[in-house]
């Protein structure tokens, strides 16, 4: 009876400035500066990461698909979709002087 294949694709760190990715025995890279949509992210909704296919991750919580491809080679993908981070609190206006 044939086995169930499993891809593979783990979180091993995220960190300011990337979240770090191993896909089958690849480490790889994903800078906010490519993939903005992880920078406001929670570590939960990182974490959670599926990879129906070979070529294709999904963040369920995000709503955000990526190739595998496009990790490996952001130059050769040059429509990127703009974060809609926006930061929870704004800071106080300075106080007006006269």
């Amino acid at each position: 009876m044939p086995g169930t294949t499993t891809l593979g694709a783990e979180v091993t760190n995220v960190s300011g400035h990337c979240v770090w990715m191993l896909i089958d025995d690849e480490e790889l890279a994903l800078p906010y500066s490519e993939f903005p949509w992880l920078k406001a992210a929670t570590i939960q909704q990182i974490l959670n990461v599926v990879r129906p296919s070979a070529d294709h991750l999904y963040w369920p919580d995000l709503d955000v698909d990526l190739s595998v491809e496009s990790i490996r080679h952001p130059e050769r993908f040059p429509l990127r979709a703009k974060s809609t981070f926006q930061p929870r609190h704004s800071p106080d206006p300075p106080p007006e002087t006269l």
